[in-house]
């Protein structure tokens, strides 16, 4: 997948001033766009008619390199909340361009991994996780797709309450815990984790996935998935 295959909509824009609340240093200043969303994203009217009867939705992220006062750049953060069942809704991304760190957290904070993945890695976002996107690299953008549940509104007041994710990557890649967390885990590292998708009776990319409807039905009953989730760490 690259972005010059999809007839892109307008791009929902972040900038620093957005991010302030979640930063490592909350007074570094950066001038140009953060990154940039495009939501809803489909090569054709009949796949979107497919995604959209499916109450799910692909977008496409691209996060460009920067220096955020000492910090990697990185999206603002958000949980997701809990379905009908009551289990948190997942999230699946892919990375098509460049390096991925996914810092994940577990609401009770028992547990915060950092998922490192690379181009053609598929990562799955467990229910009850908090996540972070951060691009590593110095030099290179990162372009991400995401699958997700059209059924909810992201939850982005935690990470902004408590000034960020428990642990902040500066550029040397060092993990700086977050000083106004409680008593919190070491981070766990994982580099490419498995693709769940093989679990799911289907491979390839995220958009190779229409017309599965096992991968809907996932994101947004994952109540009936159980064992596809704790493969992941």
């Amino acid at each position: 997948m690259h972005r010059s295959q999809f007839p892109l909509p307008i791009p929902t824009i972040r900038t620093i001033v957005e991010l302030r609340s979640v930063l490592f240093d909350p007074t570094a200043t950066y001038l140009k766009p953060l990154y940039f969303m495009y939501r809803d994203v489909a090569k054709t009217e009949s796949d979107r008619s497919w995604l959209h009867s499916h109450s799910i939705r692909y977008d496409i992220t691209v996060i460009p390199p920067a220096n955020l006062g000492g910090e990697c750049v990185k999206t603002k953060g958000h949980y997701h909340p809990v379905n009908a069942a009551g289990t948190g809704y997942p999230e699946l991304y892919e990375v098509a361009e460049g390096v991925a760190h996914f810092l994940l957290q577990k609401k009770t904070l028992e547990h915060i991994v950092l998922v490192k993945a690379e181009k053609g890695d598929i990562v799955l976002i467990p229910p009850g996780y908090g996540h972070v996107t951060i691009n590593p690299s110095k030099d290179e953008t990162l372009i991400m797709a995401n699958l997700v549940s059209t059924a909810f509104e992201s939850e982005y007041k935690f990470y902004e309450t408590m000034h960020g994710a428990a642990y902040y990557e500066l550029i040397d890649h060092t993990l700086v815990r977050n000083p106004h967390y409680p008593d919190i885990p070491r981070v766990q590292e994982i580099k490419n984790s498995p693709s769940p998708l093989p679990a799911l009776g289907t491979a390839g990319s995220l958009y190779d996935i229409l017309g599965n409807s096992r991968i809907p039905d996932l994101l947004n009953h994952p109540e009936k998935y159980p064992p596809v989730f704790p493969q992941i760490f």
